[in-house]
């Protein structure tokens, strides 16, 4: 809403600044967008299992589909799961990197393909469902330029 801060939404929510930040990739915790979504909790992600990081939950698809795409350990730490699950060809020799691009599209299509998906369900762009199964482990603070 108008007029909304960070340290307003983290404190309706019972979280930090800090924290919204990084679920939301957003530098500049002063800067935020009328109609902008943000994720406020960790209620959306899988729950880990004993021993497992934390869980990026679902970041939304116009996190992936924004213009500039956006760059983020969250997009990296995708597509080093998106490897381990055997789907990493499309990053060739280089491997995959923290900006949204056509090769994680395109191994993010092959996940979903290997999770049975067809047609527009496997078009590359992640969904809740896909992005619950592929289980993305939580960046680390100094991932995220933080102390």
């Amino acid at each position: 809403m108008e007029g909304d801060t960070l340290g307003a939404i983290a404190a309706r929510f019972h979280t930090t600044v800090k924290q919204l930040q990084i679920w939301n990739n957003i530098p500049d915790p002063n800067i935020i967008r009328v109609g902008q979504r943000l994720i406020v909790g960790r209620a959306s992600a899988p729950q880990p299992g004993p021993g497992e990081p934390d869980l990026v939950p679902f970041p939304g698809a116009q996190f992936f589909k924004a213009l500039p795409p956006p760059e983020s350990p969250i997009i990296l730490h995708m597509g080093l799961r998106l490897v381990d699950e055997g789907c990493g060809d499309a990053y060739g020799f280089s491997g995959p990197g923290p900006r949204w691009n056509e090769k994680h599209r395109q191994a993010y299509a092959c996940f979903q393909r290997q999770l049975g998906f067809t047609g527009a369900d496997a078009d590359g762009w992640p969904g809740q469902t896909s992005w619950n199964r592929l289980r993305v482990p939580a960046p680390s603070p100094e991932e995220w330029g933080s102390d």
